[in-house]
């Protein structure tokens, strides 16, 4: 195997979804954090902090710099970036950090909006941890300290239908669930890491669609309606093979689009007809994060 830390050019293991949450004493179950997937290349002297598209954001994170004092020799990091208001990650605060450019602002909110590390796995310390099991894995992070901006993630065993439940309670993304005895299989999406996402239900009206490049999809466009007026909310893909798309075919055209917040050129619909979305959560802007038609 490539040595991690001299060759960064991977990807970290992804997880496969599942709809329910369940109970086993042969995973860990951890709670779900709504940020940025991000690998932590660490040193004494240095940081870089690779996103899944390979790029090194370290300058945009000021603060993770401090994560170099918790290490005394090199060591991976795999886990989240996350931005905190009032106590819960928030994606949309969390997005702007990292759309900054300029030098000035993003000191001012490393300051004012400081970001956290939620650290749930560890890859390397001086050598590849990848093979051993998650269990072995997670008994070496736990000699590295908290921070101000390093947490570790915790983890229960056994019962991840009480932990999800208590996700819907205070509105998290969700949990997941890792098998204890799993190695990091890098560059892979695997079964031996499950994610159950905290989904929310709903019903909106469909005003539109348009071909995309694949023959099997089209790109499904969402409204809802208030005070008699529609508002788009935002698009999902949807199977040519679905009855729901012959319906589509039958619904009067109309020449131009219903929503006046959304000037945007496709096949307008006339809206009568609604379909059920899960969603993750709303915008800021009211747009819907990661809907799935139902």
């Amino acid at each position: 195997m490539i040595d991690l830390f001299q060759n960064k050019k991977w990807q970290p293991m992804l997880l496969k979804e599942i709809a329910k949450p369940f109970n086993s004493a042969e995973y860990y179950f951890e709670l779900k954090f709504d940020g940025e997937r991000a690998i932590l290349f660490v040193t004494p002297d240095k940081i870089i902090v690779k996103t899944r598209n390979s790029n090194d954001v370290a300058f945009k994170f000021p603060e993770l710099e401090s994560i170099k004092t918790i290490v005394s020799k090199p060591t991976i990091f795999d886990g989240e970036i996350v931005c905190f208001v009032n106590g819960k990650p928030s994606f949309s605060k969390l997005s702007e950090r990292s759309h900054l450019k300029d030098a000035s602002k993003i000191k001012y909110q490393s300051i004012k909006n400081p970001l956290t590390f939620i650290c749930f796995d560890i890859l390397y310390e001086n050598k590849n941890l990848v093979e051993l099991p998650l269990k072995k894995r997670k008994e070496i992070l736990n000699n590295y300290p908290n921070t101000d901006v390093f947490i570790k993630n915790k983890y229960i065993v056994q019962n991840g239908k009480k932990l999800f439940q208590n996700v819907k309670s205070m509105n998290l993304e969700g949990i997941i669930a890792k098998k204890i005895d799993s190695p990091y299989l890098i560059n892979e999406r695997s079964a031996y890491w499950l994610k159950i996402k905290n989904l929310k239900r709903e019903q909106f009206y469909i005003i539109g669609y348009k071909e995309k490049q694949s023959k099997y999809v089209i790109s499904l466009y969402l409204a809802e309606k208030k005070d008699n007026k529609f508002f788009f909310v935002g698009k999902a893909t949807l199977a040519k093979k679905s009855h729901l798309y012959q319906q589509l075919l039958l619904q009067p055209k109309i020449n131009k689009s219903p929503c006046l917040n959304l000037k945007e050129k496709f096949i307008y619909l006339k809206p009568t007809l609604k379909c059920f979305v899960s969603y993750l959560e709303k915008t800021p802007n009211n747009h819907l994060r990661q809907p799935i038609i139902k």
